[in-house]
């Protein structure tokens, strides 16, 4: 079982080399992490946007564009729309963002004539390595389903599992992480814990083992999961955390990413090719991170 990122790294050089479409690529975390990437072995890239800013920027990192395809459009609209048509018309296998808002580039991703759908959820899935644990830790869905209902929570559960799995997680343990780990009618979220892990139990959410409702530290913890006397293949060992809303979601990734100086990386699965969707504040360690994850997930889409 994989458990780190140099791991991941090491698979993904095994494999075919991807190629990234960069939508508006004048942006120096994003140029320093398809520089790295590159220079690992992990994905080639090709940049869409305004050229004389990407060389501005490259400069300023000592980056030779001569290693990369640079297409020049000024428009940063028409820049994420080509390099969305870059994936979709597989001259790319992976699309990342640059320097554009996110409502603009998803308008992109979206878009009827060019862009990624596929008639699945679309749902984010962040990878977390952590000195407190063994094991990598993904959590979903942290940046783009805002409060799931049932359904949406198993298609989340869906895409996260096949996130996992092209990692090396055959069998993942799904936590759904609630407030507490017993049904109570006025929480709904510790319903659908226990809906999700019915629909698990009847084959409807495969390759994977799902529990639900289980209180964060329950999910994590054997030992707390033994004190409170919870028993489960789960409990104690769960690789994928399935929060119940975005807020949720986004508390807790930044939680890990402010107090446990760790190694992570996150895409948006559930279109034809995998999305490098990365925050702003998102070093570029982490953006490089994302698409070793979203080379290992191409085959998957």
């Amino acid at each position: 079982m994989i458990k780190s990122f140099d791991e991941i790294i090491s698979k993904v050089k095994s494999s075919s080399l991807k190629t990234v479409a960069v939508a508006v690529a004048q942006d120096e975390p994003v140029l320093e992490a398809v520089r790295d990437a590159k220079k690992n072995g992990i994905a080639n890239a090709i940049l869409v946007g305004d050229k004389d800013e990407i060389a501005k920027v490259a400069a300023g990192l000592n980056m030779d564009l001569a290693d990369f395809e640079v297409v020049d459009i000024k428009d940063p609209i028409e820049a994420a729309l080509k390099a969305v048509e870059l994936v979709s018309s597989k001259k790319a296998d992976i699309l990342m963002k640059g320097l554009i808002d996110t409502k603009n580039f998803l308008k992109s991703v979206l878009n009827k004539e060019v862009g990624l759908r596929t008639g699945k959820l679309m749902s984010h899935v962040a990878v977390f390595e952590t000195e407190a644990f063994d094991r990598l830790i993904f959590l979903t869905d942290v940046a783009f389903n805002t409060f799931p209902d049932l359904d949406q929570k198993a298609q989340i559960i869906n895409n996260a599992v096949g996130v996992a799995r092209a990692i090396g997680y055959e069998q993942p343990k799904v936590a759904c992480v609630c407030a507490v780990e017993v049904v109570n009618k006025n929480m709904p979220n510790t319903v659908d814990g226990e809906a999700l892990t019915k629909m698990n139990a009847d084959g409807i959410i495969p390759h994977c083992t799902v529990q639900g409702p289980l209180s964060l530290d329950i999910a994590l913890s054997e030992e707390a999961a033994h004190h409170k006397g919870v028993q489960g293949t789960v409990a104690g060992n769960a690789d994928i955390l399935l929060l119940p809303n975005i807020e949720a979601g986004n508390i807790m990734y930044k939680t890990l990413t402010y107090f446990t100086n760790p190694k992570n990386g996150g895409i948006l699965v559930g279109t034809s090719a995998p999305v490098v969707l990365t925050s702003r504040a998102d070093s570029y360690e982490t953006k490089m991170y994302s698409i070793a994850l979203a080379a290992l997930s191409c085959d998957l889409q």
